[in-house]
């Protein structure tokens, strides 16, 4: 059982963000990762405000890992897969515990990209590997930079392969990355971790 004072000392997280496009990039990795990973991964997907949504069960039941929406005050815990609830921005306090927030979009999106990377990147630093996927706008792109600022890795899947290729083309054209990731290469990376 993992206590409060044992996930306070996770030092590594991956985040995943994506828009437009990501969706199926998002199935494969999840169907990629080992069973025993032991790194909490946080997605940021945009995407409609549905109370029927079944975006989680969707993606639970095609992972070898937990996958579940984060709740507000919920503890980081290590080999689950969060997701950022729909119409809420999520952030991360500086005890790990995660954060629901509902001011105002930003990008035009709620959850944003950028938010979620930021506020994971204060509290992580450097222990933060962060991977934008396809998307129609530069949402993630700041929240990258924040990233590499803070010592954290930034990759991202090839714009090539991308369904919508703005937002990790974005990042390509702004960003110094560390990677530039084919589809079928992103589990493998994270599993090396």
């Amino acid at each position: 059982m993992i206590t409060a004072n044992s996930v306070t000392t996770l030092d590594q997280i991956v985040l995943i963000g994506g828009s437009a496009g990501s969706l199926h990039v998002v199935i494969s990795i999840l169907s990629g990762l080992k069973r025993d990973l032991q790194i909490p991964i946080v997605i940021v997907i945009h995407r409609k405000n549905d109370a029927a949504s079944n975006l989680g069960h969707l993606l639970d039941i095609r992972s070898h890992l937990r996958v579940k929406e984060a709740d507000d005050k919920e503890i980081i815990q290590s080999g689950i897969v969060y997701l950022a609830a729909a119409d809420y921005h999520l952030l991360v306090e500086q005890n790990k515990h995660f954060a629901l927030d509902d001011s105002e979009k930003i990008n035009f999106s709620r959850p944003s990209i950028d938010v979620t990377f930021q506020s994971i990147a204060e509290v992580f630093g450097a222990g933060v590997t962060a991977i934008l996927l396809s998307g129609a706008n530069a949402d993630g792109v700041e929240g990258m930079r924040f990233i590499q600022q803070a010592g954290g890795k930034i990759l991202v899947q090839d714009p090539d392969s991308a369904q919508v290729a703005f937002m990790p083309q974005s990042a390509v054209d702004e960003l110094k990355l560390d990677k530039v990731l084919a589809i079928d290469d992103i589990a493998p990376y994270i599993n090396a971790l």
